[in-house]
C-alpha cells in the first residue's frame, strides 16, 4: 500500500507506474483517491471544529447554570445536543470516507523499481545469468510421474479417492528424498546465519490482507469455513505477520528467519501437461527466507537472497538461471522479483523452482510494521522473502538431473547423511 502523500503530492508518478503495469483499468481510481482523501480531510477538520466548539459552549452553560440563568443555559444545551448529532453524523462521515479509501489504495500497485524491464506478462521476463552447464543425455528421461512410478515411490491414485486432484501419496525412498531436501534445505539456511522457524499454518484475515494483494488471495487462499482463519500458501504469509503492530529497534534489524511450512493453494487455472504430477498441487511443503530490514539495505538482502537459492541446487548438481520478473509479471505489492528456474532435461528447457521479492514497505505499511531510529523517527520496514527450495516441485528437476541410464537416481554428496548415506536410490 502507498503512502497517500505520495499519491497526494505525485500522482502522475503513481499513474505512470500504474501504466508501466499495463492495469490501465486502476487509473481513475488515483483520483478517486485524491477526492475522497479531500473530503475526508474536511470531515476530519469539521469535526475538529465541532468538538471545539461543544466545549467552549459547554463551559458557557455552566457559566450560566452558576449564575441562575437557567433559560440562557437550556438554550445553550440545545445547541450542543444539535451539534452532538451533527458531530455524529461527520465522524460517521470520516469512517466511510477512510473506509473507501483504503479500499482503493489496497489495490494501487506499489511503485515498481527502475530496473524492472517494462513488459506485460511472464513471456517478457528477461534472463539475467545461468549457474552450471545443462545437460540433455544420452537417453530419454521420463516424465517424472514415471520415474517415481518406477521407483514404487508416488499414489496418484489413492490420492485423488481420499482428497481430488493436485494431491499425492510419496512412498518409500521419493518420500525420503522429499524430507531429506528439506532437511539438508533447513541447515544450509542455518549455516547462513539464517534463524530457523516453524510458524503457525493458519493465518487471521487481516494478516493475509497485509501480506499480499486481493487477486493473490482470491486465487490461493482457502478459508476455514466459519472461522476468521486460512490456510497459508506459504510460510512468508504468518513469518511477515509475527511481526504485524510491531515496533522494531533499529538495532534488532536485520530479520533474518528461515522457516518451513506446509503450503496450501487453489491454484486457480492450473492446466496443461507439465502441471499435472506434483508440478502445480493444492498442497506442499517448504523452505522459505524472510528478511525484515531497513530501506537502505533491502537491494543487498534481494542479491543475497536469490543468491542462496542459486547456491543451493548447485550443491545439489542442479544447472539453474535467473530471470528478472518484468513489470505485469510483477504482483502489485512487489517492488522488484527475480525467479530461480532449475534445468529440465526432459523437456530442455528452464522451469520455474524459486521466486525472489522485495516488497519495500508495502507489507510493513499495511502491518504497521516499524522500526525506531537512534534518534527516535519511526519508519516503516523493508520486508523481502524468498523460495530456498519447494519439494516436491524440487523434485521434479533433481529426478531429472541425477536419474542414471540404468533407472537408478544419484544421490549428491551433500544429501547422503539425510539418505542413511546411499548414493543411489533404485
Amino acid at each position: 500500500m502507498l503512502d497517500i502523500n505520495l499519491v497526494r503530492t505525485n500522482p502522475e508518478l503513481v499513474k505512470e507506474n500504474i501504466r508501466k503495469k499495463f492495469q490501465d483499468q486502476k487509473l481513475p481510481m488515483v483520483d478517486e483517491v485524491i477526492e475522497l482523501d479531500r473530503e475526508y480531510r474536511a470531515a476530519i477538520q469539521k469535526a475538529d471544529g465541532l468538538r471545539g466548539q461543544r466545549k467552549t459552549l459547554s463551559k458557557q452553560i455552566g457559566g450560566l447554570m452558576a449564575k441562575g440563568q437557567k433559560d440562557e443555559a437550556e438554550a445553550l444545551k440545545a445547541q450542543v445536543n444539535a451539534m452532538a448529532d451533527e458531530l455524529a453524523a461527520t465522524e460517521a462521515r470520516e469512517e466511510e470516507l477512510q473506509a473507501e479509501i483504503r479500499k482503493r489504495m489496497l489495490v494501487i500497485p506499489n511503485i515498481i523499481d527502475d530496473s524492472v524491464p517494462i513488459g506485460r506478462d511472464d513471456s517478457e521476463n528477461v534472463e539475467i545469468e545461468r549457474f552450471g552447464e545443462p545437460v540433455v543425455p544420452d537417453f530419454e528421461v521420463p516424465y517424472h510421474v514415471d520415474i517415481m512410478e518406477r521407483l514404487s515411490g508416488i499414489d496418484l491414485d489413492s490420492a485423488r479417492r481420499t482428497s481430488g486432484n493436485g494431491f499425492y501419496y510419496l512412498m518409500g525412498d521419493i518420500a525420503r528424498l522429499h524430507s531429506a531436501i528439506l532437511s539438508y534445505a533447513r541447515d544450509f539456511m542455518i549455516d547462513r546465519g539464517f534463524t530457523y522457524c516453524v510458524p503457525p499454518f493458519m493465518i487471521h484475515g487481516n494478516v493475509v490482507t497485509g501480506v499480499m494483494s486481493f487477486a493473490e488471495m482470491e486465487n490461493m487462499m482457502y478459508k476455514i469455513e466459519g472461522e476468521d482463519l486460512y490456510l497459508i500458501g506459504t510460510s512468508e504469509h504468518s513469518m511477515i505477520g509475527k511481526f504485524i503492530d510491531t515496533i522494531l529497534d533499529e538495532k534488532q534489524l536485520p530479520q533474518t528467519l528461515t522457516s518451513y511450512s506446509p503450503c496450501f493453494r487453489k491454484e486457480v487455472g492450473a492446466h496443461g501437461i507439465e502441471e499435472r504430477g506434483v508440478y502445480r498441487i493444492h498442497q506442499f511443503e517448504k523452505q522459505e527466507m524472510i528478511v525484515v530490514c531497513k530501506p537502505e539495505d533491502s537491494p543487498m538482502w534481494f542479491d543475497r537472497l536469490w543468491q542462496n537459492t542459486v547456491d543451493f541446487f548447485r550443491t545439489l548438481d542442479i544447472p539453474v538461471r535467473t530471470l528478472e520478473c518484468c513489470s505485469g509479471d510483477l504482483a502489485d505489492l512487489k517492488v522488484k522479483s527475480l525467479d530461480v528456474e532449475a534445468w529440465s532435461p526432459r523437456q530442455q528447457k528452464y522451469f520455474e523452482v524459486c521466486s525472489c521479492s522485495n516488497l519495500g514497505d508495502a507489507q510493513a505499511r499495511r502491518l504497521q510494521i516499524r522500526v525506531k531510529g537512534e534518534d527516535g523517527r519511526k519508519y516503516f520496514a523493508h520486508t523481502l522473502n524468498n523460495t530456498c527450495v519447494a519439494p516436491p516441485r524440487m523434485l521434479i528437476a533433481f529426478l531429472e538431473n541425477n536419474l542414471q541410464k540404468d533407472g537408478r537416481v544419484h544421490i549428491p554428496e551433500a544429501l547422503r547423511m539425510y539418505m542413511g548415506g546411499k548414493e543411489f536410490i533404485g
